[in-house]
Parts: C-alpha cells; structure tokens; sequence
C-alpha cells in the first residue's frame, strides 16, 4: 500500500527518540524544520492506513494503533507526518501515524519505510 526510502536524516532528528517519535518529511522540508526529520522519498498511499495495518522500518514491524485523519493527505502531499511508538489507540493529532509502543529501529539513509495490511 505504501514504500517509500529514507534519504537523510537532519542533524537532530533523533532528539526526538525520547518522546518516541519520528519526524517524517519529503524533499521540501522548510529549512526550520528539515534538521529534525527524517526526509523520505514523496510516494503516493494507495489505499487507507487503518488500525491493525503494519508499518516495517528495513525489517522491524509495528502494528498500528491509530491514525490521524490528515495521515494519508499529508504523506501524498508533503510526505509529513509524525511516526508516534507509544501505542495510542485514539489520534490525538491529525498528522500522526500511531504505532504499538516498542523500542523504534535504528533507521539511516537507505532504509525502507512500508505499510502493509
């Protein structure tokens, strides 16, 4: 339903890591912003991310719990949203991609992000 590659990480995207995110955006990140995301490949979703689909990094696989009501918008069109491993089953932000609370995936250029039913 969905791949995409990541192609950099900004210099303080792992700041982030303790609050259990991960900060996602394509090629056109606002320079404020593109130091703490992850920058990925801008890739179309197919179809509707639901509760229960599988999110991999490389190899490591989440279920999803929530998702937030902008999630498939604005990974077409940005390719931002905000990976949250905290197990939320209700999205609280619109943009976010919540994820059953596991330790995350050490993830570096060249990695893959996909979403499976």
């Amino acid at each position: 339903m969905y791949q995409t590659t990541i192609k950099s990480i900004g210099k303080d995207a792992k700041a982030f890591e303790a609050e259990k995110m991960m900060i996602l955006f394509g090629d056109n990140a606002p320079s404020e912003l593109a130091d703490f995301c992850y920058v990925i490949d801008l890739v179309s979703v197919d179809e509707d991310i639901a509760a229960g689909d599988t999110l991999k990094l490389d190899d490591v696989s989440y279920q999803i719990t929530s998702v937030g009501d902008a999630v498939r918008k604005n990974l077409n069109d940005l390719g931002h949203i905000t990976l949250k491993f905290d197990g939320s089953t209700t999205a609280g932000q619109s943009g976010s991609l919540y994820l059953e609370e596991k330790e995350m995936a050490d993830v570096k250029p060249g990695s893959t992000i996909r979403i499976e039913k």
